[in-house]
């Protein structure tokens, strides 16, 4: 295990971990495109963000001081947590933060605050106007300050979604100081956001960075490699369709991801 730094005063390096994970799915006629919107919003709705959020808190050993979450009409949800890296006493806290408690499950929002740090996540299910391809788009940040690590819930958070493309942003922002006086402007050893991901994880994607060491920024961005088509059909069994069918849609699905991949519209 690596030295840690002695640190003077507070640590108030303020580590910020973002995600965009996607999930594409092909759902040809309109029915099916409504169900699989309906089917997003009950499967990842705010209460069960919240709970993952929670989990996340527990995971990089921060609490809770307060939540505040919402479901939208007519789809998606958000959720954010305020959280503490010391466990705060009931008298300290303001009156105001947790009175929402009580009525979150007629809440349609969720948000969760800490004393140096926060979590939040917003879903935005869509589809594609005439080319029978439904995306879920789940965006989720993790900002803290101190100790505390975003990067120790990575896996975690990859595994709780249908994740078939994923961008990964992580930065810290500021400075604290050591025992002379010196600034420290990184309070750990990073090479690439990939360090951080269980190894069986990565062997499921195409993995890129871009980073500016420089200036403590690290990107990177991830496509699922194997494409079984039975997973990506709503509602329909793969033997329904002809083999050129099954091509087209495989083709189809492909081109999406690679586009949400790159950020361009590849094939016009």
């Amino acid at each position: 295990m690596a030295e840690k730094i002695k640190l003077y005063g507070f640590n108030n390096l303020t580590k910020t971990l973002s995600f965009n994970i996607y999930d594409v799915c092909y759902a040809k006629t309109e029915r099916e495109k409504n169900e699989y919107v309906a089917y997003i919003d009950e499967q990842y709705n705010a209460e069960r963000l919240t709970n993952i959020l929670c989990d996340v808190t527990d995971m990089i050993g921060a609490h809770v001081l307060n939540i505040s979450k919402q479901n939208y009409d007519p789809q998606g949800a958000s959720v954010t947590i305020l959280i503490s890296e010391m466990p705060m006493p009931a008298e300290t806290l303001d009156p105001s933060c947790n009175s929402g408690l009580e009525i979150l499950s007629k809440r349609e929002t969720v948000c969760g605050h800490l004393d140096k740090s926060h979590l939040t996540v917003h879903t935005y299910p869509e589809f594609h106007p005439n080319q029978a391809i439904s995306t879920f788009r789940v965006d989720i940040d993790v900002s803290t300050c101190g100790k505390i690590s975003p990067l120790n819930a990575l896996d975690y958070l990859i595994g709780s979604f249908d994740s078939d493309i994923i961008t990964i942003d992580y930065r810290v922002r500021g400075f604290t100081r050591e025992m002379d006086g010196r600034k420290c402007y990184l309070d750990h050893k990073i090479a690439s956001i990939q360090d951080f991901i269980d190894a069986k994880t990565l062997q499921e994607y195409d993995a890129q960075d871009i980073n500016v060491y420089q200036s403590n920024i690290f990107h990177t961005k991830m496509l699922i490699k194997e494409l079984h088509l039975q997973n990506y059909l709503f509602n329909n069994d793969v033997l329904e369709f002809s083999p050129k069918e099954r091509l087209e849609i495989t083709n189809r699905l492909r081109r999406e991801m690679i586009e949400i991949y790159t950020g361009m519209n590849v094939y016009e």
